[in-house]
């Protein structure tokens, strides 16, 4: 389990928004790719039930890593100060996650919890589940993942405290290897009060109960 407790600051870092800069292929590439795979598995991408398989493999993969075309700090600027002096806990749980594995390109699925402490300025609550969506759909790890959503959140609304829990089964160990069911990854990234006791003890306690 990833446990990252630590005081917040205004130069907490955050994952750029996208890929680096490099020619990306064609569609027509990327559906010639599909096909090579499709025989190194063994079949003939020209059989009827393969054909239209590289364009829908190519319109899925659009869909899986949209988050690439997404910059989750832009999600969160929109906020809100009329929030008639509210300064405690804003915590929504159990955001659905769906990632990738980045070692084996193989499905993430789990859930997301999310909790902060204001610092004069909230954020539409879709705003947060917007900002998981950004972040997963992209090639992760579970661990980069849990530090990216509470760094931009912490970044851009400097709030007292952050804190995200993400309890998540990974395909790559289910379907592959091990071959192990019912197996879930617990990791979790406190920030500023939220990493100091006896906030601590009380967020962990409401975010995994």
């Amino acid at each position: 389990m990833l446990e990252s407790d630590q005081v917040m600051s205004s130069a907490v870092s955050v994952a750029p928004a996208g890929i680096p800069e490099v020619r990306r292929p064609s569609r027509a590439e990327a559906e010639a790719a599909v096909r090579t795979l499709i025989r190194w598995a063994g079949d003939e991408p020209s059989r009827e039930g393969l054909q239209a398989t590289p364009a829908r493999v190519v319109r899925a993969y659009e869909e899986w890593f949209s988050g690439y075309r997404q910059d989750p700090a832009s999600l969160l600027k929109r906020t809100f100060e009329e929030v008639g002096g509210y300064d405690d806990l804003v915590m929504l749980r159990d955001i659905p996650l769906q990632s990738t594995c980045e070692h084996h390109m193989a499905a993430i699925r789990g859930v997301v919890h999310i909790a902060y402490l204001p610092n004069r300025r909230v954020v539409g609550i879709s705003k947060l589940a917007r900002l998981v969506e950004a972040c997963g759909r992209r090639l992760q790890i579970q661990e980069r993942l849990t530090a990216e959503i509470a760094d931009t959140l912490a970044h851009v609304l400097q709030p007292h405290g952050v804190a995200v829990i993400i309890q998540a089964s990974h395909d790559c160990m289910s379907s592959r290897g091990v071959r192990l069911h019912g197996v879930a990854m617990l990791t979790r990234r406190l920030l500023g009060q939220f990493a100091q006791e006896p906030q601590r003890r009380e967020i962990l306690s409401l975010l995994a109960g």
